[in-house]
């Protein structure tokens, strides 16, 4: 019986160890602040004349 409560207790563990470790990775990608969308090369637009 100790081996099985040992068992569950592992998987517990891990489960916790997961789950606490999605939250971190989470977490951190909220705190980096945004990257400016500026594009690094503009082309002049043409008037299309009629």
């Amino acid at each position: 019986m100790s081996r099985l409560l040992a068992a569950c207790l592992t998987v517990a563990a891990g489960a916790v160890l997961a789950v606490g470790t999605a939250f971190g990775v989470v977490a951190l990608l909220e705190a980096t602040p945004d990257q400016p969308n500026t594009p690094l090369i503009t082309y002049e637009q043409a008037d299309q004349g009629s």
